[in-house]
Parts: C-alpha cells; structure tokens; sequence
C-alpha cells in the first residue's frame, strides 16, 4: 500500500531513474538537484507534508495522509502518524488507531492551510459574507470537486484564536462535501499586507515548476501532484499561478454511517415484531399546570459497547471491524409527560421522540421551552438520555479533553445513544407498547398516546444528534431541529458554551495550533454520531432500508450557543428551502445571508424548511470566536408562539410548512 510521499520500492526505484535522466518539463532545471540545494527539508518527510515545512500535519484535509487501500470503498485509507498528531502537556501524541480506521475525511471538513503573512482582504478572499466570490473565475481559493470538475463553495478566515501572525489560514464548506468524493485545493495570487505576493514553499515550488531532486522519496509523489495540476488547470487555475495545492478524499458513506447502520440492523432483526421490554417505575399525576402526568421507566436495548457500557466504553468491533452484539442489554431510562390538554380532548395525542441540550438528561421533557409547546398543541414528549454526551458523561468529556486520543468513547456511545433513541420511538409506535400501558391511558382506558403519530423534536444538542437520529430513523419521517446547527468542528469555537470546556483543554493542549488541530481531527469520529456525517441522506440520497425525512430547521439571529452560520451551512446541505427574508437589511453581516437557499416556493409548501428568527439580539461576529454581548437569543425560538405554531402544522401526517411570519420577518419575544 503505496502512501503519497512514501513511495513502494518500484515506484522509489522508478523515481530515482526519472531523477538521474535527460531534463525535465514545465521549464524545470535540465539535471536533478539534492532537495538541500532547493531549500527541502527532509527530516519530518516520513510523517509530515514537506508543502508546509511550517506545520507538521498541514495542509489538512491531504491525502499524503493516507495509504492506498482497495479493501475500502475510496480505495484510500487514513493513516496518521502518532508523532504528527497533537501532544498534551504530558508529551503524550494522540493515538491514530480509531482515525486510521476512516477510508477518508469529514464530509464537513474545513481546508486548513499556513501561508505566513496572507492577507486575506487585500487578497480578495470570499468571506463568509460573500460565498458567491469563492465561484468567481479569478477566486484565490478554489475547491474543486475532481469527479465533476465542479468548484465547491466556501469562504476564508484567519484562526482568530491564535496570535498574530502564527494565524491558520482556514477554508470553511458553504455546503458539505459529497461522501466518497475526491477533491482539489488550490491557492493562488495571495498577498501580503503590502500586496507581496506570498512564496510557496521551496518544496511545492519544486513540485509546480518541474524542478526534479535526487531524493526517491520526494519524486515518489511528483506523478500524484502533477495530476492535482492538471486537473485545477482543466478547471481554470493556472499551474504557474498556485502557491500551494493538494488534494483529499472524503470518507464513504460506508465509512461514516456503517457502523450505525449495522447496530440498527442487528438490533431490530434480533427485536422482530416484539416490543422493546420495558417496564413503568413511576406515575405522577398533576405535576404543574403543564404536566397532567409524567411517567418514568426503563427499557433494554441491545449493547454494542464493551463492558457495562458505562462512560468511556467503546464499540466492540467484529472480526469485520463493525460493532459486534455483546449477548447483553443497556438499561436506558425514560420520561414522557402528558399535558392537560391531551387529556382535554378524545382524540389520543401525537407522539413526540425528543432530543435534549448539551450534557443533559431526558428530564428536560420538563423543561419550560417543551412544557408550553406541549399544552398548546396537545403533544406527549417522551426523551431518554443521549448517551455519549449526556450529563453521565461529564467525567469522559473531561478526561478526553485532556487526552483526545480517548474521544473515540464519546462518539460510541453516541451511536449507542442513537440506538437507544430508536427503541423508545419503537416503543412508541408499537401496539404493545406505551399506547398499551395504563399509565398512557385516561380512566375509560381510551389511549392518551397516538402510536400512528411519531415525531423527532430535537432542541440544541438534541437537533445538533437529531439529524443523525433522523438519517438512521424507520418508524417516523419528519422532525423539528431546533436551535440547530452541525459538525462540531465549526461550532465549538464560536460557542460561548465551549469556554468552561476550553479551561481544561487549553492547559492540555496549550497551542492554540493544537487546539484547532484537535478540534479538526475528533469531528472526524464525531461525524459518525451526529448530523454532519449525515446531511448528506437525511432529505435525499437516504441510507438503505430508511425512508426520505422532511426537516424544519429553526435558528436564531445572534445565537450565542449554537451558531446560525452552522444552520445555513445545514440548510444548504440538506437543499432545505428558506422562508424570505431571512433577516432585516440591517439584522445580518451577510450581504445575502440565503445565500444558496432557495427560498420557500409558496405556502402553505409540503417540504423542508428554514426558518431564522430575530429576537434583536447582538449580531454574530464573522470569523471563529462566539458572541458574547448581551442576550442570549439561544432559547427564545422554541418559546415563540409563532414558532410553535409552524411546528405543529410541521408535525402531523399531512404536515405542510405555514407562513407564520405573515410574508415577513420572523421576529419574536426575548425569554429570559
């Protein structure tokens, strides 16, 4: 398995023959020279892209970090070296098993690059107000996808979060990568502050201009890059006008979701016809104006973790290397509550699968944000723990923010969680199930419970989790994503829910370098629990054996927890169209903030849709830190009775999207 960089003998042997030959093309000097003559370190060749000198590991995403591999569906396999990889304060390297394990990178996957001294407004880079420019003929940052030829769009931004001058030059997605695909990256024309043009690195230069080295090692990879040219000049870019180009893989739908899909799979075949076994611990009558009665239980659904299945349990893989059926069962807790108004009425009550905020537990079906939606529509939210990142997994958050190579836990127990998910919806829809049991029933046993009515509403992590959940999901085909947004890697840093994280992975990891890097690399394993691993087949392109979702995406302008820029992201993915106008002329930083949504045909539309509502707060800064001045609108969208009201309409057989904001501005209340 040849790596790029890392040449077998024969192409090695190959290179020095091509090396010790007669000149070379694109005006390249006519006799090979050693690399020390061109100004190429060597020394870190084995482990680092020598594109970069400056950065080991960069550019990132780069197929020079992975090795040939035909038992993967990309033909290409990860393959980091521990002692490329981020160290603690300890001097411990992340451990690349779990990594190596991927046949490419996220599907959301943000291009990062260091040019010392870019200046990207004096470059004329796309911003994130202005994605249309990263298309234009004369872009300097271009993404190309090589299976179509078609350029991606995106935007640059400098890491806010390091000094200056040590700054990682970041490219962020407008729309997710495509699954299994291959992609080129191109810089060029970039400049200074002064308007210098910004010098490749001797080596990349070397590779451009045909200037051929005595090293086997370093022409092994010449052939691969000259591709990579050719391709971008078949797009537009000019070979003589690049600074740095590269090329990366993203990882198969296979890679991404099998493991999920082979959980579920399992787990319902072992399940059959019968009914998850549960049992009811506890029925409360009369909780509070908005809560009739709650009930309280358990049920068991088959383990794919190892141990207990406790916090920090991982997977246990298979000789196949897909999670393996352990011959036991997780005892998962749940919650529903009932509002007075299922109980005011004869008709049973619509059925809601809910996913709680961050680090939480399923006792947020008694929060205020569902008690009121609830009432209102009549609704029985019933919600078990998130396991992976649910309040039990505090300790294993703490422990991997301190060592990352642990975090591959966190992301098992997630897609554990997504099971668990799936066995109450189960539980919900089945004749023998919750409608069946009396504490879902009124005095004259009349059903509370409409088990022909199953829904997915998910609030902040719980719609973050929740498009993966609907991705995997059979027994139900729409769902509310709410405070929503996905793919961790973007989020985190622009988060003000991330500052209590950030005290115990900063001293951890006390580079801001190695901060980002991290934070990159994890979304890799993160991708197979949460939404941006899916995107891609929750509206279209479903996974085998799962029906086509409709989504409504709700956001909020100036959201200082989940960011909207991460939603838009989402939207266009997703190919969700958005209600018009977005947002006020003077309520958003984007020149077009829809840009690349569609807006909403007509109404009432029976589709996806995106919703953004402004509640007035603060405006969200451009590049990669949170807001952070004044309110909070994080919470205001899920309280806002315009806002319930779309999503009820949303949630019933024959659901349609409603324009609540009148052929306006959606606008609501600040809750505090």
């Amino acid at each position: 398995m040849a790596r790029y960089g890392r040449p077998s003998s024969a192409v090695a042997l190959l290179a020095a023959t091509l090396a010790a030959g007669t000149g070379c093309s694109d005006g390249g000097s006519s006799s090979p020279r050693t690399p020390a003559e061109l100004g190429i370190d060597l020394r870190d060749a084995e482990r680092c892209d020598v594109l970069a000198p400056q950065r080991c590991l960069l550019p990132l995403p780069n197929d020079f970090y992975t090795v040939a591999d035909g038992a993967q569906p990309t033909g290409r396999r990860v393959a980091f070296a521990a002692d490329s990889l981020p160290a603690n304060a300890a001097g411990k390297h992340v451990d690349p098993t779990e990594w190596n394990r991927n046949d490419g990178f996220s599907p959301g996957s943000a291009v990062l690059a260091f040019l010392p001294g870019v200046d990207l407004a004096a470059s004329g880079a796309a911003r994130i107000d202005a994605i249309g420019r990263s298309l234009d003929d004369d872009s300097p940052t271009v993404i190309v996808d090589l299976a179509t030829g078609e350029r991606r769009p995106h935007w640059a931004e400098l890491d806010l979060n390091a000094p200056d001058g040590e700054r990682t030059l970041i490219l962020r997605a407008a729309v997710n990568h495509l699954d299994g695909h291959r992609y080129a990256v191109a810089f060029r024309r970039l400049v200074d502050g002064s308007g210098t043009a910004i010098a490749p690195s001797p080596a990349f230069r070397a590779y451009r201009d045909g200037q051929r080295t005595t090293d086997a090692l370093f022409e092994g990879r010449r052939a691969h890059l000259d591709e990579v040219f050719a391709a971008l000049e078949k797009a537009g870019v000019a070979r003589d006008d690049l600074q740095l180009a590269f090329d990366f893989t993203v990882a198969s739908t296979e890679s991404i979701t099998g493991r999920m899909r082979r959980m579920r799979d399992d787990a319902f075949v072992r399940l059959g016809d019968a009914v998850p076994p549960f049992t009811v611990d506890l029925v409360e009558e009369n909780v509070g104006p908005e809560i009739a009665r709650r009930i309280t239980g358990t049920f068991r659904v088959p383990s794919y973790l190892t141990g207990d299945g406790g916090p920090g349990s991982a997977l246990a893989l298979g000789a196949d290397g897909l999670p393996a059926y352990q011959g036991t069962e997780l005892v998962a807790p749940f919650q529903c509550t009932i509002p007075p108004s299922a109980f005011a009425s004869d008709a049973p009550a619509r059925g809601i699968l809910y996913g709680h905020g961050l680090l939480g537990d399923y006792g947020e079906v008694n929060s205020t944000i569902v008690r009121e939606m609830a009432e209102r529509h009549a609704l029985v939210n019933c919600a078990t723990n998130e396991i992976g990142m649910a309040e039990e997994d505090v300790g294993n958050a703490v422990r991997i923010l301190g060592d990352l190579s642990f975090f591959h836990t966190l992301a098992d127990r997630l897609q554990q969680g997504l099971l668990n998910e799936l066995f109450l919806g189960r539980l919900m829809v089945h004749p023998d199930g919750l409608a069946a049991h009396p504490a879902f029933r009124r005095d004259d046993q009349s059903p509370l419970l409409d088990r022909a009515q199953l829904y997915y509403d998910g609030n902040s992590q719980g719609a973050i989790l929740g498009g993966a959940l609907m991705a995997v999901g059979q027994d139900f085909t729409r769902g509310v994503l709410g405070e929503a947004g996905m793919n961790y890697s973007f989020l985190l840093q622009r988060s003000v829910d991330f500052d209590d994280y950030k005290l115990i992975y900063a001293p951890a990891y006390p580079d801001p370098y190695d901060q980002l890097i991290g934070i990159q690399i994890i979304q890799m394993l993160w991708d197979r629990g949460e939404t941006n691993g899916y995107a891609n087949h929750v509206t279209r392109d479903p996974l085998p054996g799962t029906p086509v979702k409709k989504v409504l995406l709700l956001g909020a302008v100036g959201d200082h927890q989940v960011s909207e820029y991460s939603l838009q992201i989402q939207a266009r993915t997703m190919a969700v169209n958005g209600h018009v106008p977005l947002a006020a002329p003077d309520r958003t930083i984007n020149e077009d903030k829809g840009w690349g949504i569609e807006p909403v045909p007509s109404y009432p539309w029976d589709g996806s849709a995106y919703f953004l509502f402004d509640t007035g707060a603060v405006l969200s800064p451009l590049g990669n830190v949170p807001p952070r001045e004044g309110h909070d609108p994080h919470d205001d969208t899920p309280r806002i009775p315009a806002a319930q009201d779309l999503k009820s309409a949303f949630l019933r057989p024959d659901g349609v999207v409603l324009d609540v904001c009148n052929g306006t501005l959606c606008v609501g209340e600040q809750y505090r």
